[in-house]
């Protein structure tokens, strides 16, 4: 079972707390530009195995790309279950190209049932908070170590993701 969510990062960056002295004022970086990519992220919190694509937008065919992903993934012989919002490219039919995979769609406005949106919160508190970003390159480049220090340890992924609800049967 996995779950699956995009998320916008970009030069209209997260401002977090710092530590600093006390008495003290610490500069925070706000940047005014407006260059963003978007992570395509999924997870299955009963492995801790992750699947990520970083694109310059956010459509149907990035979608399938995605999804292409996660079928490689999945071991010859098994059938992953993706959970998904309901946005515009997620669409049911994009299932019918895959043989072992099948699109479930989560009831709307309800992110809270979806674990990927910790994960973003998750890179936003501690690796991208607070930066300046140089432009698509360096989102990109940021980005991608951000996920790939989420997904370092697969006992994190299963930590930030696993839900009691979640009936998972190996």
């Amino acid at each position: 079972m996995w779950f699956q969510d995009e998320a916008r990062f970009g030069q209209q960056n997260t401002t977090t707390r710092v530590w600093a002295l006390k008495g003290s004022r610490p500069r925070a970086i706000k940047q005014q530009q407006f260059e963003y990519a978007y992570l395509f992220g999924a997870v299955c919190p009963s492995n801790g195995k992750t699947e990520a694509l970083i694109t310059p937008c956010s459509n149907k065919e990035v979608m399938i790309e995605h999804l292409s992903l996660i079928s490689q993934t999945t071991p010859l012989g098994r059938h992953a279950v993706v959970i998904m919002d309901g946005a515009g490219w997620h669409q049911l039919s994009l299932a019918d190209e895959f043989d072992n995979l099948t699109i479930i769609k989560l009831p709307p406005y309800s992110p809270e049932l979806n674990p990927v949106e910790q994960v973003w919160q998750w890179m936003r508190q501690n690796e991208l908070a607070n930066r300046c970003f140089d432009g698509y390159d360096d989102i990109v480049n940021q980005c991608t170590k951000a996920w790939n220090s989420f997904r370092s340890e697969r006992s994190r992924v299963k930590r930030i993701c696993d839900r009691d609800w979640i009936n998972l049967v190996s």
